[in-house]
């Protein structure tokens, strides 16, 4: 992977890791690193998710890739919540 490849995944990682610890309100607990870990595990687990519903997964930097990876990233941290049994603060 070429120098703008990862460049891509880290952008990709970071906006969905953001997004998805705001809904999961995780914000807080998460700094810009953490974000970038959570939405690039992620865009692999939306991509797998997406690709049992017969959707495509990532594909490229867009839209739809961060969506995959959003959704993914909300999933990672649910499971993580569920599992930890950490409660999100109002």
């Amino acid at each position: 992977m070429d120098a703008m490849g990862w460049l891509a995944w880290l952008i990709v990682g970071a906006v969905s890791g953001w997004l998805a610890s705001i809904v999961m309100r995780t914000n807080a607990e998460q700094g810009l690193l953490l974000d970038i870990v959570v939405g690039i595990i992620g865009a692999f687990i939306g991509g797998f998710l997406f690709n049992l519903l017969g959707a495509p997964g990532v594909t490229g930097f867009n839209v739809w890739s961060v969506f995959v990876s959003f959704v993914g990233a909300v999933v990672l941290l649910a499971l993580l919540r569920l599992f930890t049994g950490r409660r999100a603060t109002p």
